[in-house]
């Protein structure tokens, strides 16, 4: 007598063709650009920065990697099938990236931010086929991507609490192990520091885990903007804490998220909005194309990092991100008459980062 299973439920053959275009889309891309930052007050001391350029990932941010670990993440749990409404709470960039890989896989995609999100991401999450739902503050985009999840009967990626679950931090070609890759023919092929922002913590919690995986020397700083939670969260590991909010868009937190894993932290510095908004545009000026805020948070950190080792007669490399492009800050962070009424003035930030860098 012989036997046959039955044919599989067509839901259980969406699930591997989803995959398998998520797989082929990665297939399609190459990695991102490490760009060396050849800095006279640092190079002639033996101190080397670099800038890993992930505004060349298709969706033009480093919440690319993010957005395709989320989903794989999310497919892979069962928690997202066909026809399932994808919710994201997001301030821009994850939104985008998520709107991309939904359109990818022909779901809806319902992006949860507040009002003060940049036209330029809205427009973004728009063009992939994304809709936007809006809340008056930041710390209220939790519960409202909840609700909206709740109503369609979709599913809350929630980056916030998955983001450092989601990538395989001991290797598969994650943010960490290309850095080193891409180091080994370095003079400092070992970093003594790599330096990121936080929004979820995604980032830090993977580089910090390869770090010590791989038994490297190499310190985690992470860039904390003026009005974020996590620096004061890393002193004391009171998870109950609460802040403002950074101004500098897509980093920073009100609250303490489940992503942020302190002890993969070696140090926090903490950089107020004129230093992020000066360095953002020093930056632009040393590569010729405009980078995001988060960047100008990102190099003010490594500028500080390379003064101590230089201080301190040491040598070595430095990594960090060139997490956007600034194109999509465009009215906003590199628009003068916006920085003067939101941030303040910022020549005297300018003038010391100048110092530095010229």
């Amino acid at each position: 007598m012989s036997t046959s299973l039955p044919h599989p439920p067509a839901h259980a053959l969406w699930l591997p063709q989803a995959i398998a275009r998520i797989e082929a889309d990665y297939h399609r891309s190459a990695d991102t650009h490490l760009i060396p930052l050849p800095l006279p007050a640092f190079a002639a001391h033996g101190i080397d920065l670099y800038l890993k350029d992930e505004s060349t990932h298709p969706t033009g941010s480093l919440k690319h990697r993010l957005a395709r670990s989320l989903f794989l993440y999310a497919l892979c749990n069962g928690w997202v099938h066909e026809g399932s409404t994808i919710v994201e709470a997001s301030s821009g960039s994850t939104a985008v990236s998520e709107a991309y890989f939904a359109r990818l896989l022909g779901l809806p995609f319902v992006a949860v931010m507040p009002r003060s999100t940049s036209a330029e991401k809205i427009a973004l999450i728009e063009f992939y086929g994304g809709r936007c739902h809006f809340v008056d503050a930041a710390d209220q985009v939790y519960d409202a991507a909840r609700a909206v999840a709740t109503q369609t009967g979709g599913h809350y990626m929630d980056q916030f609490t998955y983001a450092e679950r989601a990538t395989d931090w001991r290797g598969n070609n994650n943010i960490a192990e290309s850095m080193f890759t891409q180091m080994q023919r370095e003079r400092h092929p070992l970093p003594r520091w790599i330096v990121v922002g936080a929004g979820t913590g995604g980032t830090s919690a993977t580089i910090g885990r390869y770090v010590r995986f791989q038994m490297y020397g190499t310190g985690v700083c992470v860039a904390d903007p003026a009005g974020s939670v996590f620096s004061q969260y890393h002193r004391t590991g009171d998870e109950t804490l609460t802040a403002p909010g950074s101004r500098i868009e897509g980093i920073g937190r009100p609250r303490v998220e489940p992503s942020f894993i302190r002890t993969l932290v070696n140090r926090m510095e903490e950089v107020a909005d004129d230093e992020s908004i000066a360095a953002m545009r020093a930056l632009s000026n040393l590569l010729g194309r405009r980078v995001g805020p988060s960047t100008g948070t990102n190099f003010v950190a490594m500028l500080r990092l390379a003064c101590e080792m230089r201080d301190r007669g040491e040598s070595g490399s430095i990594l960090s991100l060139l997490c956007d492009s600034g194109e999509r800050y465009l009215p906003t962070y590199h628009d003068e008459a916006w920085v003067q009424r939101v941030v303040g003035d910022c020549a005297a930030a300018r003038s010391r980062i100048d110092a530095l860098t010229s």
